[in-house]
């Protein structure tokens, strides 16, 4: 079974917060474990594919993925 990619964790993880959230825990710690096998130290989330895109809701996505050990940036 191949390891998902950086950017399939990050598509699984927009599908999640589409979804209410479901399985973020798994999907963050999938996120975590394919920023470390590529070497990345930042994930990188579009603001504009995020259900909650305010001020507010992006901290908050930071801070919650933060306590799990992912650092999240969001592209301009």
């Amino acid at each position: 079974m191949n390891e998902p990619t950086v950017a399939e964790a990050t598509e699984n993880i927009y599908a999640s917060l589409r979804a209410d959230n479901a399985d973020i825990d798994a999907y963050i710690a999938t996120l975590k474990a394919a920023l470390a096998r590529e070497g990345k130290k930042q994930a990188v989330f579009d603001p504009t594919r995020l259900v909650q895109n305010n001020r507010a809701g992006r901290k908050l996505m930071q801070a919650y993925f933060r306590q799990r050990g992912v650092s999240v940036t969001f592209s301009e």
